[in-house]
């Protein structure tokens, strides 16, 4: 199973339609937020796309938070701005850990994260639009054999 997760579009599609082509064959898309209705031009994709309301998506008809499952995983998808991300990742692994997920992912913070701790992955794909980091990026979660990885792609969109 190979999930692509993107956030922080913030309206700029032609960066979510390079990532998509970067990406190769995906079976679910995540988008994390600020501009989640950009995950429209993930949907063209065909697969299946889950996407939440960052802190600039105004009147969004997509929830602060999503959770789904893939492979045997639990995932958590939320922007990370109403858990503080800005300030670490303390309140997000709480809840997490509450939730009881395998997978958290968020973005908000435009930086490129992955960690991964007893038993719980947490992945920030950065910003595809506006990074705050040399390149745009984007993640892929890989569920093989009941373990989940993740790593950051970086995307020269110019």
């Amino acid at each position: 199973m190979r999930i692509g997760v993107v956030s922080d579009s913030h309206g700029d599609r032609n960066a979510l339609l390079k990532a998509v082509k970067v990406a190769g064959p995906i079976d679910l898309w995540l988008h994390a937020g600020d501009y989640s209705q950009d995950a429209e031009a993930l949907a063209a994709t065909g697969v299946s796309v889950f996407a939440v309301a960052g802190n600039c998506d105004g009147a969004s008809a997509a929830k602060p938070d999503e959770f789904t499952s893939a492979a045997n995983k639990n995932i958590w998808l939320t922007h990370g701005h109403r858990y503080h991300v800005k300030n670490g990742l303390q309140e997000l692994t709480w809840w997490a850990r509450h939730y009881e997920v395998d997978i958290a992912v968020y973005g908000h913070t435009h930086i490129p994260e992955i960690i991964s701790t007893d038993q719980l992955l947490i992945v920030n794909p950065g910003s595809i639009a506006r990074p705050r980091w040399a390149y745009p990026t984007f993640a892929i979660i890989s569920i093989l054999n009941q373990a989940a990885t993740a790593e950051i792609i970086e995307v020269k969109i110019r």
